[in-house]
């Protein structure tokens, strides 16, 4: 059994999803501190004029606040903003048509919780891409520990036997206490295919939103 245990994104980039359809089983953690100026609230789309960040506002973080308690700010009306925004950038990409009605979606939730907005996002877009992948939430179970020792719980739980991490683990992982746990430990490289983008020289760090405005159908090709 492959497993994958991540914290929740805001549209995440096509690595996020490339993990996502290795799995079997894909854990949200979801319990464990926010962090602030990450991944969590905001993402980037490219633009005529560069880069942009698209960022969820958020209610004020306590210290140790979870993620799974963080509430959105509506005071203001971001979802406008940032649904203008991608229709002005991608509106001429070739499959952005297809999935309008997604944004439609994702911005008319009106979730009170930020990770509920993440959440839905991902797993609708990876409806779209055909995954059989099954996601659960870490909230909702009795899991103690901290980082390694956290995992190798989930890992046992779950029946996880295959675990696949992003490089960036390598500095709190000991690849010898999960192969003592009989766990196959692969370090994900992200290491892609460029595709056809709008708006000059290719930039691979950007929200999927980017590969399926641009590819479409072909966009799992680009996720290998």
């Amino acid at each position: 059994m492959k497993g994958v245990i991540l914290q929740p994104n805001f549209i995440p980039w096509r690595g996020y999803f490339d993990l996502i359809q290795k799995a079997d089983i894909f854990v949200f953690m979801d319990d464990v501190q926010y962090t602030s100026r990450d991944w969590r609230n905001r993402n980037k789309i490219k633009t005529s004029n560069g880069l942009l960040w698209l960022t969820v506002p958020i209610k004020q973080v306590q210290r140790d606040q979870l993620i799974n308690s963080v509430e959105i700010d509506y005071s203001n009306n971001w979802q406008k903003k940032h649904f203008q925004a991608i229709k002005t950038s991608y509106s001429k990409a070739k499959y952005f048509n297809d999935f309008e009605d997604l944004l439609v979606s994702i911005y008319n939730q009106k979730t009170k919780y930020l990770v509920d907005l993440d959440i839905n996002a991902i797993e609708w877009i990876c409806r779209y891409l055909n995954f059989d992948t099954k996601f659960y939430r870490s909230s909702k179970f009795l899991f103690h520990g901290k980082k390694q020792e956290r995992i190798l719980e989930m890992c046992s739980y779950f029946n996880i036997t295959h675990y696949i991490t992003g490089p960036s683990a390598k500095s709190y992982i000991n690849p010898e206490i999960f192969e003592k746990n009989k766990i196959t430990l692969e370090f994900q490289e992200y290491q892609y295919c460029n595709y056809h983008q709008l708006f000059g020289p290719f930039e691979g760090g950007v929200s999927i939103l980017d590969l399926l405005f641009n590819c479409g159908p072909r966009s799992i090709d680009y996720l290998k």
